[in-house]
């Protein structure tokens, strides 16, 4: 097969698989696990980790996921999925300039202002030894601006962040806030991003590649 993802759904890989079943590609999936997951990644009976010497010459920082696309090697799933979406059209694709700049906004802002504090949410309110009720309350807190922000543009967009369609830049951004999704309190104050995060996440390909997940070990 010509495109190759890497990377365990358990990880940002999960933003690449969902478009790539978006768009029908035909992909070979290889389950790169990460290699903190791991009592010794370099144990000669290891799986295959992002600290394999093979997976480090596709992606020296060690992390997943990361793409062979008939030779060309790309790393950062959000880059990835604006890449793919580009070269493979579509209506999850730039229609012209301005869109294609709206996209990059998008992933950007998601990146920027959102993942990582929606990482807080997933990591400290749960339970585990790294439940930090205080913490998770701080990221929620934080996460009440961008998600006006947010619930402006959907209410302004028709629902969709460009062209008032469904595209990769909904995509990449609900695959940021998934993590917080744990906080419904959070959700609830913003009923059109509730909303929109629920469409996105009704989609075929997305239940298909969750359902993919949830048979990998946690």
């Amino acid at each position: 097969m010509a495109l190759t993802i890497y990377g365990v759904l358990r990880s940002r890989a999960t933003r690449n698989v969902w478009l790539a079943k978006e768009l029908g590609l035909a992909f070979e999936h290889v389950p790169v696990i990460q290699s903190y997951r791991l009592p010794d990644p370099q144990a000669a009976d290891a799986p295959f980790n992002t600290a394999s010497p093979e997976f480090l010459k596709l992606n020296p920082n060690g992390r997943v996921p990361a793409i062979v696309d008939d030779g060309f090697v790309l790393y950062e799933s959000l880059a990835i999925n604006l890449y793919l979406a580009r070269k493979n059209g579509g209506p999850l694709a730039p229609r012209d300039g301005a869109e294609d700049a709206l996209m990059e906004q998008w992933a950007l802002w998601a990146a920027t202002e959102v993942e990582a504090q929606s990482l807080a949410i997933l990591t400290h309110r749960g339970p585990g030894p790294k439940h930090d009720p205080a913490r998770a309350e701080a990221a929620a807190q934080a996460l009440e601006r961008p998600f006006t922000v947010l619930e402006g543009a959907l209410s302004a967009g028709g629902g969709f962040l460009v062209g008032s369609r469904f595209t990769v830049a909904d995509l990449n951004t609900a695959e940021v806030l998934r993590y917080a999704q744990g906080d419904t309190a959070l959700f609830g104050k913003f009923p059109a991003i509730a909303a929109w995060i629920a469409a996105c996440q009704s989609r075929a390909a997305f239940k298909e590649m969750m359902a993919e997940r949830e048979k990998e070990p946690a």
